[in-house]
């Protein structure tokens, strides 16, 4: 093999001791060719933690970022890189990559990548493993069939899953697993390479396809389904919206058919981030943590339609598989065949491509009513203004704690500090456990555009007055929600997006879990704002033991300097025990801030959050 230089191939976690000849500049590795269709697709970043059996990848990583294209982001640990994977690709709408060595590296993946899995988040996982002619003799970090399988564990987490096992095959399983990360159902794929393989020379010097091309998103429309809920509409007196997590691309047209049709409309917990909790149409979250105007909505009986788009009909989502939803008046919309398969007592399924089912509702609903009516007008010009609201208390259970002085800082409060200090830039990320339920509940910024932009005659405008991400100003994990995932994710995103602030909402027992991810925002100069309530405790655990009547055991936490521990990781720290701490806080220039910033926040440990629903799912409701 030609090479310019000679190197020991790292054997501390690699499976062979042996001498790396590395490519020349002009030679193409497997390696190499992986890294130039990530290059075509745009992506920037490949997450993960380098070893042995992984190295050629960071080696063709290292040659592309000379030349500008992607470079590695080390995390601290193989989760932590899957996190900030899930966090890219929800901000940037790109598939987020993560890579790991084999063995440990690639089990300590599987939590990262499960989440991705039921969460519906593009993900490539690339994982390595010791040269072939070793596999089934013990080499150090076995992870193939012949030793800890790891190919069989991520068989049940990811969309596809395969071994590479000669260089031939590499564009044809590359290119698979791509389609199936971006197409209905979506989610992770994994390819496992061997390092005689990642290292082998490429069957082809360049790309052979149009990457993007293979990825384009297709318009499916099931016409019949469609033109069917038209009727439905045309013949039913009192509609219901219900928009989930999955409608960001088809959000402007969800909202502007409320609009035409003058719809009352409801989220779910990873919904509501998708909507300007101030829109005149909007009447709360429905399902875990969510609000008694939603579910009075739903629970109307003058309702003759309900409407639920994007929804994978979950525990949470669903409230609890809530009859006021599942019945016979529901029509459920979405691109996934699993999750309208949760819905069997539906009206009508209608399937496919969001944006193109309710482009064409709108089209419909412009023929049988003139853009001319006053009441549209009005809420037309109303989404084109930037409205000014700074609170939305009206649907809160406690709206008295949620502007109270009292000290320590009620949970409540803080949501509301957040909501009205941070500017309308923000992504927030919601952590697992206690975060996710005040946020769901109380988080509301302030000064949000009510909907996208649109031409008078439905037409979607191709400008600025789209939003930049499909995922909301609020980002929550349902399903798997593992403790850690905010910090991970809240990083990811601002990497794929340095010029917005990203706030990670999360506890000091998920900080615990994976703080160490703060130092990859300092090495990478991310400007992540790290709120932790601080309550000393497992809070959700506290607080369901005691709700339950059970044993209280387990959940306590030492009393930790948070903010000390972020200023020894190079981020700036700061403690917050009352309203006042936080007023005094220059927000503005810790979002100027070319790094992260933790903010120890010591909340009122007493205040039970709003988790009654999980409570009944349980079967310990009080």
């Amino acid at each position: 093999m030609n090479s310019t230089r000679i190197a020991l191939a790292y054997d501390y976690e690699a499976a062979d001791t042996e001498i790396e000849t590395l490519p020349a500049e002009n030679e193409t590795q497997v390696a190499d060719l992986i890294v130039s269709y990530l290059e075509q697709m745009g992506i920037e970043y490949v997450f993960g933690v380098p070893g042995g059996a992984i190295e050629p990848l960071y080696n063709a990583l290292a040659r592309s970022s000379r030349r500008g294209g992607p470079r590695p982001i080390v995390a601290r640990h193989e989760a932590g890189a899957a996190f900030m994977a899930d966090g890219y690709a929800r901000e940037t709408g790109k598939i987020g990559v993560c890579c790991a060595t084999s063995g440990p590296g690639a089990t300590n993946l599987i939590t990262g990548v499960a989440c991705a899995f039921d969460n519906g988040i593009p993900m490539l996982v690339i994982t390595g493993q010791p040269s072939l002619p070793s596999f089934g003799k013990r080499a150090l970090q076995e992870s193939a069939c012949t030793g800890v399988n790891t190919l069989g564990m991520f068989r049940h987490c990811t969309r596809y899953n395969s071994l590479i096992s000669h260089p031939e095959q590499i564009e044809s399983k590359l290119i698979t697993a791509l389609q199936r990360a971006v197409r209905a159902p979506r989610g992770p794929v994994h390819l496992t390479i061997p390092l005689d393989i990642m290292k082998s020379p490429s069957p082809v010097s360049k790309p052979s396809y149009d990457i993007a091309d293979k990825l384009r998103p297709t318009s499916l429309l099931d016409a019949d389904a469609t033109d069917q809920l038209v009727d439905l509409l045309q013949q039913s007196t009192n509609v219901r919206l219900l928009i989930g997590g999955w409608c960001g691309e088809a959000i402007g047209s969800i909202l502007q058919l409320a609009v035409l049709r003058d719809i009352p409309f409801v989220t779910t917990p990873d919904g509501k981030g998708l909507v300007s909790p101030y829109h005149p149409l909007f009447r709360g979250v429905f399902g875990f943590a969510g609000h008694p105007s939603a579910s009075a909505l739903l629970n109307d009986d003058s309702v003759d339609l309900i409407l639920a788009v994007g929804t994978s009909m979950n525990e949470w989502t669903s409230s609890g598989w809530s009859d006021s939803l599942l019945n016979s008046k529901l029509v459920h919309i979405d691109e996934s065949a699993e999750h309208l398969a949760r819905s069997p007592m539906a009206r009508l399924h209608v399937r496919g491509r969001l944006l193109s089912i309710f482009d064409r509702l709108i089209e419909r609903s412009h023929k049988t009513r003139e853009s001319s009516d006053s009441e549209y007008q009005r809420h037309r010009n109303s989404r084109e203004t930037p409205l000014l609201v700074t609170s939305n208390e009206s649907m809160l259970a406690e709206p008295e704690k949620y502007t109270s002085m009292a000290s320590p800082i009620t949970p409540q409060r803080l949501m509301y500090d957040l909501g009205r200090l941070f500017p309308p830039s923000t992504r927030f990320l919601a952590d697992a456990g206690n975060s996710v339920a005040w946020s769901t509940h109380y988080l509301s910024p302030a000064d949000r555009r009510i909907g996208e932009r649109r031409l008078s005659g439905g037409g979607r405008r191709r400008d600025n007055g789209r939003r930049q991400t499909d995922a909301g100003w609020l980002r929550l994990t349902m399903d798997f929600a593992p403790m850690g995932w905010a910090i991970g994710g809240a990083v990811g995103t601002a990497a794929g997006n340095p010029n917005v602030p990203v706030v990670c909402i999360t506890g000091d027992g998920s900080l615990m879990m994976n703080g160490q991810e703060i130092s990859v925002a300092v090495a990478e100069g991310l400007t992540v704002i790290f709120v932790i309530l601080n309550d000393q405790a497992l809070g959700m655990v506290k607080h369901g033991q005691r709700l339950a009547g059970a044993e209280q055991i387990g959940f306590q936490l030492p009393t930790t300097d948070f903010a000390a521990m972020a200023r020894a990781m190079g981020a700036d720290g700061y403690t917050v025990h009352s309203p006042e701490d936080m007023a005094e806080l220059d927000i503005d220039a810790i979002c100027r801030k070319k790094g992260p910033t933790l903010i120890d926040v010591y909340i009122d440990g007493e205040e039970v959050p709003p988790m009654n629903l999980r409570m009944q799912i349980l079967g310990t409701e009080l």
